[in-house]
C-alpha cells in the first residue's frame, strides 16, 4: 500500500481515485486476521494485565496463538450447529478469550456482543431479537453476575442450543460447555465446515440506541468490518509491531474494530487494559506507566477517559511513543482537549462513528491541521454529506449551513435487522440519516451542531429517553414526562427527567426518582435528577419541545458551577437558546462585587466550565 500522509480533503480524493475493490486484499474478517498473524507469527499480539498494577506480568499471545484460538473456536461454534446464518451472543468483559469468541463467531456464523452490564431482561430481549443459538458467557467469577443473568433468561430463550462457558466446567447435561475445556480438543490449523465466507454475508449484529424501548440491531456484512479495516489502513494509525492501547469494551464497534480488528489486520500489539479496561480504577492510575512499559503507539477513547487521565498525576514516565489519542463517541469539549493536551505534550484527534457505519466515519487529520472542536474530515472512500429538507424535498447544504449529517460508503449497514425501525433512516435513497446535525467549513472539515435523533450519550454509552419515559407514564399521577441529556463534567451528558404531576398528586422528585431505580434495567439511564414542572414545554402542535428542556439542563448546571465560586459572584444569570454556528450556546452575565478582578474571575469561570461541552459567552457588570 501507498504511504500517503493525508493532511487534506485533496489527499483523500486523490486516494478514492484508485477503486475501492482494487485496494482490498481481503474479503472477510477471518482472512484479513489471517494476513495479519502472517506477518511475524510469533510476534506478541495480545498483551492482557489482570489488573493495572499487574502490568508488567501479563499474559502473553502470539499471532500464531490467536489464529489457532479463533479457529478452535469457530470449529467448536460448528460443532454446536452454527452455520452461516445462525447468531453466537456473548456477555463477557475484556478477555483475550473475547477475540476468540468475537473473530471465530464470524468465521462460523455471526456474532452478537451484548453489554454485559445491562440488566437480564434488557439482554433477554436482545438475545430473542437476535435469534440466538450458542450465548458465551462469563462463568461463576467474584465480582460479576453476568452468570447470574444467564442462569435467569436462559428458559426465555427459545432458539437457544447451547451454552459456552468462560472459566468454569462443562455440564453437557444442561447444554453448558466449559469454554477452555473443550477447545483443545479442535482443530486449530483450519476451518472444519470448509465454509467460504462471502463478503455479503453477515458478520455481526451490534445493539444499539433507538428512538424505542425495544432492541436494535444493526448488521455488519463481512464486506462492511473488511472496509472499516482497509479504510483504517489507509489512515496510517500505526504500523506492525506497534502497540496500541484497549481500553474500551469489546461489545462496541470502537473497541473491537479500532483495537481489535484493525491492528490485528497489521500484525500490531494489542495491549488489553483488564478485564474493565478503563472502568478499572487500578488501570487510570497506573495509566502513564502502562503507556511508558508499552511503547504505546496511541489509544481510542471517549471524553469522560480524557476528564480522568487530566486528575492523574504525570511525573516522570516516558510517553513520547503516544502519537495521538482518538476520541469520539461523544462530544469533547474545546477547554478540555486544550488542557489535557497541555498536561501530556499528547495530540487529541477528535473524530466521529457510529455502529450503522461500522465505527469511524470522520476525524481530524493525523498530519494535517487540527481544527479543535471540529470532528475533522470524512475518511477515505466513506462518503459525508449535509443535507436539508424543506417543503418535501431534499437539497445539499450550502457551507457552514446546519442540516442532517448523512453518511454512505462500503462500511455502512444496509439497515436494522427489524424492518419496522428502518422508517426515514434513509435520505437521498441510500444516503444514511445519522440523526446528528451539523455543517461542513470551507476545507471539508465537519462540525456537530447538535442532535436530530432522541439520544442521551453518556460516556459514549447511548441511552434511550423511551426507557426512561415508558416507566414513567406507567406511574400514576405523572401527566407529561420527557428525558434528556444534561451536561456532565465526567460523562459528557446524564440522564435527567422533567415531570408534569396531574393535579392533587402527591408525587415528589424523590419519589419517581425511588420508582424510576426499581423499573429502568439500565442502571446508565436512571436519572441523575428529576424536575418536577408546572408545565412541560409543548410545540404549537402538542409534542413536547425538547430542545427548551435541553436548555433548561444546560442553564441549571452553568448556573450551578458559576455560583459554587462564591463570594466574588453577586448576581449570575445564564440563557440558553439556539445558535446558528454551534447548534446550542449559553450567554453568561455575571454581576461581580466591585472589589473583585474580572480577568481573574473570567478564568475561574472558564475552568469551572472547560469539561462540559455547550459553547457560552461571558459578559460581566
Amino acid at each position: 500500500m501507498e504511504k500517503v500522509n493525508i493532511t487534506s480533503l485533496a489527499d483523500i480524493e486523490a486516494l478514492e481515485k484508485v477503486p475501492f475493490d482494487e485496494r482490498l486484499t481481503a474479503t472477510n474478517t477471518y482472512d484479513i486476521l489471517k494476513e495479519g498473524a502472517a506477518i511475524n507469527p510469533d510476534a506478541t499480539a495480545i498483551s492482557f494485565m489482570l489488573t493495572g498494577a499487574t502490568y508488567t506480568s501479563p499474559m502473553q499471545i502470539t499471532y500464531r496463538e490467536l489464529m489457532s484460538q479463533i479457529t478452535r473456536t469457530a470449529n467448536l461454534f460448528h460443532d454446536l450447529g452454527i452455520g452461516t446464518n445462525d447468531v453466537v451472543s456473548y456477555l463477557l468483559p475484556n478477555l483475550p478469550h473475547t477475540h476468540y469468541v468475537l473473530w471465530g463467531g464470524e468465521a462460523a456464523g455471526i456474532v452478537n456482543p451484548i453489554n454485559p452490564m445491562l440488566e437480564a431482561g434488557t439482554i433477554r430481549d436482545i438475545c430473542q431479537a437476535a435469534g440466538t443459538k450458542v450465548l458465551v458467557a462469563l462463568g461463576e467469577v467474584e465480582g460479576s453476575d453476568i452468570w447470574q443473568k444467564v442462569i435467569a433468561i436462559r428458559d426465555d430463550l427459545p432458539d437457544l442450543k447451547a451454552i459456552v462457558r468462560v472459566f468454569g466446567p462443562s455440564d453437557e447435561k444442561e447444554g453448558i460447555f466449559g469454554f477452555d475445556e473443550v477447545l483443545p480438543k479442535y482443530n486449530g490449523d483450519r476451518l472444519d465446515s470448509g465454509r467460504v465466507i462471502q463478503p455479503s454475508d453477515r458478520a455481526s449484529m451490534y445493539h444499539t440506541g433507538g428512538t424505542t424501548g425495544t432492541p436494535k440491531l444493526a448488521p455488519h456484512t463481512h464486506a462492511n468490518e473488511v472496509a472499516m479495516v482497509q479504510i483504517m489502513k489507509l489512515l496510517q494509525l500505526m504500523s506492525p509491531g506497534e502497540s496500541v492501547l484497549c481500553g474500551l469494551p469489546l461489545f462496541h464497534v470502537n473497541g473491537t474494530m479500532v483495537t481489535g480488528g484493525f491492528p490485528f489486520s497489521i500484525g500490531s500489539h494489542v495491549v488489553i487494559l483488564s478485564p474493565q479496561g478503563y472502568r478499572d480504577p487500578t488501570v487510570m492510575q497506573n495509566f502513564y506507566k502502562i503507556v511508558e512499559h508499552y511503547k504505546a503507539s496511541f489509544f481510542s477513547c471517549v471524553p469522560t477517559i480524557l476528564s480522568v487521565l487530566l486528575d492523574i498525576p504525570k511525573t516522570d514516565e516516558d510517553i513520547s511513543s503516544l502519537r495521538f489519542a482518538l476520541c469520539g463517541a461523544a462530544p469533547l469539549s474545546v477547554e478540555l482537549l486544550q488542557r489535557f493536551q497541555a498536561h501530556t505534550d499528547m495530540k487529541i484527534l477528535e473524530g466521529y462513528g457510529l455502529t450503522e457505519g461500522t465505527t469511524a466515519s470522520c476525524i481530524n487529520p493525523v498530519y494535517g491541521e487540527q481544527k479543535v472542536g471540529s470532528i475533522g474530515l470524512p475518511l477515505p472512500y466513506n462518503q459525508m454529506k449535509v443535507f436539508i429538507q424543506e417543503d418535501g424535498q431534499v437539497r445539499e447544504a450550502a457551507t457552514d449551513e446546519i442540516g442532517a449529517v448523512c453518511i454512505k460508503g462500503p462500511n455502512v449497514f444496509k439497515g436494522y435487522l427489524d424492518e419496522s425501525k428502518n422508517k426515514d433512516i434513509w435520505m437521498k435513497e441510500d444516503w444514511f440519516n445519522t440523526g446528528d446535525l451539523g455543517r461542513q467549513d470551507k476545507d471539508g472539515y465537519f462540525w456537530l451542531t447538535g442532535r436530530e435523533k432522541d439520544l442521551i450519550i453518556r460516556g459514549g454509552h447511548n441511552i434511550d429517553p423511551a426507557l426512561i419515559e415508558e416507566p414513567l407514564y406507567r406511574l400514576e399521577g405523572v401527566q407529561v414526562a420527557a428525558a434528556v441529556g444534561r451536561p456532565d463534567a465526567h460523562a459528557g451528558e446524564v440522564p435527567v427527567a422533567f415531570v408534569q404531576v396531574q393535579q392533587g398528586s402527591d408525587l415528589t422528585a424523590e419519589k419517581i426518582k425511588a420508582y424510576l431505580s426499581q423499573e429502568i434495567g439500565e442502571r446508565a439511564a436512571v436519572p441523575k435528577e428529576v424536575f418536577i414542572l408546572d408545565e412541560i414545554p409543548l410545540t404549537p402542535v402538542g409534542k413536547i419541545f425538547k430542545p427548551s428542556l435541553r436548555w433548561d439542563a444546560v442553564r441549571f448546571v452553568y448556573q450551578e458551577a458559576i455560583e459554587s465560586l462564591g463570594d466574588p459572584i453577586k448576581e449570575v444569570e445564564v440563557q440558553v437558546s439556539e445558535d446558528k454556528i454551534h447548534g446550542t450556546k449559553a450567554s453568561i452575565q455575571v454581576k461581580l462585587n466591585p472589589e473583585t478582578s474580572r480577568e481573574e474571575m473570567e478564568a475561574k469561570i472558564s475552568d469551572a466550565l472547560s469539561r462540559f461541552t455547550v459553547r457560552y459567552e461571558i459578559r460581566f457588570s
